[in-house]
């Protein structure tokens, strides 16, 4: 929860980009990190308040004051409804669509005719189909006029199906031939057909998953790099990508930047004055979190020129996300900082009582991880972030990993589990997988989950389509 107001002052020392950051060896400064930052020995859960003052759900009852009523939509189409199906009360057309799988309901049914067109396109249709499956507890963040319920109803019902029964649907995989050390990053590429990995092997993998279950010895395609020694110099602990282009970033203080279209080959490097902890790449921006507490911006446009160098934190950068407007990034000092990228200025500061280790952004959703095991979500409100909730989604340590969409929800955690919920208010758990080693990410994309493995392995689920 938040302990103080937000404010837009910069500290003395945020502009400071002439200083120098001490060169000492990166694995004795990763290793005092990780025991630092990860350790769990010294640390107590304490009891929080999981509800904070504000609650967009109310008290059990299905918000209907602001859904059109279904005897309005009729009225509607009232005059295209002649024989057959169309004759039946709109109610009735509406009870033997939810028969069908949401997915042919948006696309093959409007190509019927007009009538079920009208009513398939109509949000109304949608958000009652949703709200009967899981209740008013959805969405978390009040839903504003972008709201997309078609792709929210799409998403949270093949999730259900997926995840059905602990998952037992999935087919699960581990690769454990490849990295020699814990793998602290994983990202799918390419709809979930490419993985790549990263780990303190210093290496970055490149597997093709379309290889599971047919070709075991083709899944691991190569190591990135041309250096015996490895990827790179130091432990890799980010991965972000665009398009073709993959960067990796390392306790060595480098980001180097790859092309997926080229076989992997390496076409950049960027140097920091401290390591590489988080990255997210947009087509107009390569921002980089560091351990010397600052967020740097590239230009991947100009051959990577550099935009700007700020110290926003008065500890390292732990987590960082990016859209067109804003940079979002969370520290050890506990604070969540948002940054104009429109008037090149600190927007807000937020402090906080934990520090967030992992997040995921989406429309105006921010949904992130602390130290102790809970998960924040923020709400972008014109421009202004608002904390609105705090969960306890049942994991007893850090949660390493945060993927969330308008249907689904992902978590890893160094408790050793991986869990699977629906992001409602609050997240549901329809599946847990247990593990024998930490858990460091996660990515999903297209019929692929994969997590990041203190056990020297991914851990794949190959999800049912």
């Amino acid at each position: 929860m938040e302990t103080a107001s937000d404010s837009s002052v910069e500290q003395p020392a945020s502009d400071n980009d002439s200083d120098t950051e001490s060169r000492i060896d990166p694995d004795t400064q990763a290793l005092e990190y990780v025991e630092r930052v990860l350790g769990t020995s010294s640390q107590s859960r304490q009891a929080i308040q999981c509800l904070p003052p504000e609650s967009p759900s109310i008290d059990g009852r299905v918000r209907t004051s602001d859904l059109r009523s279904p005897l309005e939509l009729k009225k509607s189409v009232a005059e295209e409804i002649a024989s057959g199906l169309l004759s039946l009360p709109l109610e009735l057309i509406l009870e033997i669509c939810s028969y069908l799988q949401a997915r042919f309901v948006l696309h093959v049914l409007p190509l019927v005719c007009k009538t079920l067109r009208d009513i398939v396109q109509d949000e109304v249709t949608w958000r009652i189909r949703l709200l009967k499956r899981i209740g008013n507890c959805y969405p978390v963040v009040e839903a504003g006029n972008d709201f997309n319920w078609p792709t929210a109803c799409i998403e949270l019902e093949e999730h259900l199906q997926q995840w059905a029964e602990s998952g037992k649907n999935a087919e699960y995989f581990s690769l454990t031939e490849g990295h020699f050390a814990s793998v602290d990053s994983v990202l799918l590429l390419q709809g979930g057909e490419l993985c790549i990995s990263g780990s303190r092997d210093r290496n970055v993998n490149l597997w093709d998953l379309r290889q599971l279950g047919k070709a075991p010895e083709k899944v691991l395609v190569k190591v990135l790099g041309t250096e015996r020694s490895g990827t790179h110099k130091g432990w890799v602990w980010s991965l972000a990508s665009r398009y073709n282009h993959v960067c990796s970033g390392s306790w060595d203080s480098t980001v180097k930047l790859w092309d997926m279209a080229a076989d992997g080959k390496q076409f950049g490097e960027i140097s920091e004055k401290a390591a590489v902890l988080c990255l997210s790449y947009l087509p107009d921006i390569l921002a980089i979190g560091t351990y010397g507490k600052k967020v740097s911006v590239y230009d991947p446009r100009a051959a990577y020129a550099p935009v700007m160098s700020r110290r926003l934190h008065s500890n390292a950068v732990l987590s960082l996300v990016a859209d067109e407007h804003f940079i979002i990034s969370g520290s050890e000092d506990r604070t969540l900082v948002c940054f104009d990228r429109r008037t090149n200025s600190v927007l807000q500061r937020l402090q906080l009582d934990t520090y967030l280790f992992s997040m995921s952004y989406q429309g105006s959703q921010l949904w992130a991880g602390d130290n102790r095991g809970m998960l924040y979500v923020f709400e972008n409100n014109g421009g202004r972030f608002k904390h609105i909730r705090y969960f306890d989604v049942g994991h007893r340590s850090q949660i390493t990993g945060v993927q969330h969409s308008l249907g689904a929800l992902y978590t890893t955690s160094t408790d050793k589990t991986f869990r699977i919920h629906i992001p409602t208010d609050p997240p549901k758990v329809i599946c847990s997988q247990t593990h024998s080693s930490v858990l460091n990410g996660i990515t999903v994309e297209g019929n692929m989950a994969v997590a990041a493995s203190g056990g020297l392995s991914l851990e794949v689920w190959k999800l049912s389509v």
